[in-house]
């Protein structure tokens, strides 16, 4: 099953990975279409894998099942197809939630006395603002209220629901002996006000470690390593997004 573009209401925003458009009949509700775009260092490398945007839609998909089926509140309604996902309409906080069980990437180079492998337990939050101009740069809850963003009761509501959220998705990857390392995750609120889980979690979203092994990496940072994008490292990439779209349909909550 393909999408329908004949179904959608006008096209309301574009990003480097998604489009969202009107719902026709429920001003409330959005729908949200996959990109076949992979970008990394904020935006500078960019290239197309097809199919991607399928994977990124059955993955996501999966995910916010989970999710909504661990009580927490999200935006996610249902699939429509292969590149479409349903969803109540949000206004999006400018803020990434990362959440880090195991200490690497940009967080040693941020914290240069953390060794590599470092266990954070309970699971480490930071925020960053969304400002790819500004590469995204760290803010602390004192940034966010002094920015409008959210409140500080907002903030300690989105800092255990951001745990709650790992919970679910760590006890999940478990099951299938694959480590989440860390997470990104966005709220939105939607037109009452409720803040809720928001946007994507895919495979661009995460860290994983078949086995807590790094060098059998599943996730994006295998193109943010590489060293020359060939055809052959694209098609590899998108293996390992096709197998974490197959785990994921298979993941339970605990």
């Amino acid at each position: 099953m393909t999408n329908s573009n004949a179904l959608f209401g006008p096209l309301l925003t574009e990003g480097k990975t998604k489009k969202i458009y009107a719902y026709p009949d429920d001003d409330t509700l959005v729908y949200m279409v996959g990109k076949d775009q992979i970008t990394a260092g904020d935006g500078a490398r960019r290239n197309e894998i097809a199919g991607k945007s399928r994977l990124s839609t059955i993955t996501t998909a999966n995910v916010f099942r989970l999710l909504n089926e661990g009580n927490i509140a999200t935006h996610f309604v249902k699939k429509i197809d292969d590149t479409t996902l349903l969803v109540k309409r949000c206004d999006m906080l400018p803020i990434e939630h990362v959440q880090r069980r195991i200490a690497t990437g940009s967080y040693l180079k941020r914290n240069p006395d953390v060794s590599e492998g470092t266990r954070f337990d309970p699971v480490l939050i930071e925020t960053f603002l969304k400002d790819d101009a500004r590469h995204d740069p760290q803010i602390w809850p004192k940034d966010i209220i002094e920015l409008g963003l959210a409140s500080e009761a907002e903030i300690a509501w989105m800092a255990q629901e951001g745990r709650r959220v790992f919970d679910v998705l760590e006890r999940a990857w478990n099951s299938a002996d694959v480590m989440l390392v860390d997470l990104k995750i966005e709220f939105g609120r939607d037109p009452q006000g409720n803040l809720m889980v928001a946007d994507v979690i895919d495979n661009d979203s995460w860290r994983l470690w078949p086995g807590g092994d790094k060098s059998r990496m599943l996730d994006k940072q295998v193109y943010r390593n590489l060293q020359d994008v060939t055809p052959a490292a694209l098609q590899d990439i998108a293996d390992r997004y096709a197998l974490v779209a197959d785990l994921t349909g298979k993941l339970k909550v605990n």
